[in-house]
């Protein structure tokens, strides 16, 4: 069982508060007083959420990250909404639904030994898996992820953004040789009136929906390329490194665009 102390040093209270309240229906944000989190430098928690609007119960659970991204004030978290392709035969076709992204959610099964995808489901650190519309789950998923301390470390620069190109440069201190770095272009905001499907009738709202993913072998510096799909959006840039024979995330880091 984790201290009150050790709970404040990985997340900030107004979070955690929060996000119990939201859980049990209770509204009261305005009274939450904001305490600035001092977690280290060398703590993170990427936080993969797959989802999918076809999917009845995945709205609670991409109000969860819409939660988490809002309270994120030690900007440490790193969230991602990948929305998966295997819901689109059920009678509405996810715009934003990849099968590379089920391609990644299958690639955890493998790493976890799990026998079945499921959706939500969310990923922390590439370790712990579970129900991504669990609060308490997912706060201590967090808690944990937060308590770890990382020797890599991984930094961004955009090197070009003009009209819908973007390259990003990273560097790198891994020396790992089983690693590769992932790239992902999300799109902070969208939402869509689904017609069709279990969520017919639904107006549903998202953030940090994953558009693209890219990956390369870890090197000690590199680039990416992305085209935008589209204008008029705000867009993130999330690097990280991961472990490609255990999934365990390395590092992680992040740049607005």
């Amino acid at each position: 069982m984790k201290s009150i102390k050790e709970i404040l040093y990985v997340l900030s209270l107004p979070l955690i508060i929060a996000l119990i309240m939201a859980s049990k229906g209770i509204n009261d944000d305005k009274n939450l007083q904001k305490i600035k989190s001092s977690n280290s430098d060398k703590s993170f928690a990427v936080v993969e959420l797959f989802t999918s609007e076809g999917c009845w119960s995945c709205p609670p659970a991409d109000e969860l990250i819409a939660k988490l991204e809002k309270d994120n004030l030690n900007k440490k978290l790193y969230i991602m909404a990948f929305h998966v392709d295997y819901w689109d035969h059920q009678g509405w076709k996810d715009r934003f639904s990849k099968s590379s992204f089920t391609e990644r959610q299958k690639q955890y099964a493998t790493w976890m030994n799990l026998s079945t995808l499921y959706t939500p489901q969310m990923v922390i650190n590439g370790k712990q898996e579970m129900v991504g519309s669990e609060t308490g789950k997912v706060i201590s998923g967090l808690q944990s992820a937060m308590l770890e301390q990382h020797t890599e470390t991984l930094a961004l620069k955009v090197l070009k953004a003009e009209g819908k190109n973007i390259q990003v440069a990273y560097v790198s201190s891994s020396s790992s040789k089983n690693s590769d770095i992932l790239v992902a272009l999300v799109q902070k905001h969208a939402s869509s009136q689904v017609s069709a499907g279990e969520n017919a009738g639904k107006a549903l709202s998202h953030v940090q929906v994953v558009r693209e993913l890219k990956s390369m072998g870890a090197k000690a510096q590199d680039s990416f390329s992305f085209k935008l799909p589209e204008t008029g959006h705000a867009w993130e840039i999330i690097a990280f490194e991961q472990d490609k024979k255990s999934g365990e995330i390395l590092a992680a880091t992040s740049i607005n665009l």
